[in-house]
């Protein structure tokens, strides 16, 4: 798969965020999205002035100059900041009903019927989806300590490494579901995406810009969802099945 794929099925994603049998799935996922980054938008703008105002106070009138190239290095690395932590605190909040969509969309593709209530599914996968988010984060706040501070002392170049591994952040988070519904483990899901770096970097890199856009935000979440949801029926089952045999 290429960089093109993992835009595409991220975009295919969103087209069925209309579609009949699951729109009472997606609407959890949104009202948390619509909270959380109502939220955080106006606590980040807040904050983007009171952070403005100090470093202006800090530069000498005779380094004035710098003004032009620090403030973009710094509202752009706080948007990334701001888009990786809300999202991050969404996906907590939102997982078990996340897990719940990513089935109902699955077996929507396939065209099988589902395994179980969804509520009872979603009461009984909640400690479990939990215990795997809890994974996630063990597996990215080292990393994303490390690429911060290469973010913060070496710009650009910094920034884009910075840039590069939040796409693979998001890639894992929204893929992951699929792959649990499956009963896969986290590492085998890793190992499995990182023979598709490219699709990969594709899907997290489209789904990093659109979280910072206001409005459209809101229907990332979901959308992301079912994009890799398709990607996973698609691509990334076949691929699974044929590692988890080889393996056997």
């Amino acid at each position: 798969m290429t960089v093109g794929d993992g835009v595409s099925y991220f975009f295919r994603g969103f087209g069925l965020l209309k579609t009949k049998g699951l729109k009472r799935f997606i609407l959890i996922p949104l009202i948390v999205n619509f909270i959380l980054f109502l939220s955080g938008f106006y606590y980040l703008f807040d904050v983007l002035g009171t952070n403005i105002a100090w470093l202006h106070e800090q530069i000498p009138d005779w380094l004035s100059w710098l003004e032009f190239i620090i403030y973009p290095f710094v509202i752009l690395l706080m948007v990334l900041l701001f888009g990786m932590f809300f999202t991050t605190v969404a996906n907590w909040i939102a997982a078990p009903f996340n897990g719940v969509l990513a089935e109902r969309v699955e077996m929507h593709l396939t065209g099988q019927a589902p395994r179980q209530d969804s509520l009872a599914a979603l009461i009984k996968a909640t400690p479990h989806t939990l215990k795997r988010e809890w994974k996630k984060l063990v597996y990215f706040l080292p990393r994303m300590v490390g690429f911060f501070l290469i973010g913060w002392f070496f710009p650009i170049i910094g920034q884009l490494i910075w840039f590069a591994f939040i796409a693979w952040v998001l890639a894992i988070q929204y893929c992951d579901y699929a792959f649990d519904n499956n009963r896969y483990s986290f590492d085998f899901m890793r190992y499995i995406l990182s023979q598709n770096k490219s699709a990969c970097f594709g899907f997290g890199a489209t789904v990093s810009v659109l979280t910072t856009l206001p409005f459209i935000n809101l229907f990332v979440m979901p959308a992301a969802i079912c994009g890799a949801t398709i990607m996973w029926v698609e691509n990334l089952e076949e691929q699974t099945r044929n590692q988890s045999l080889s393996q056997q």
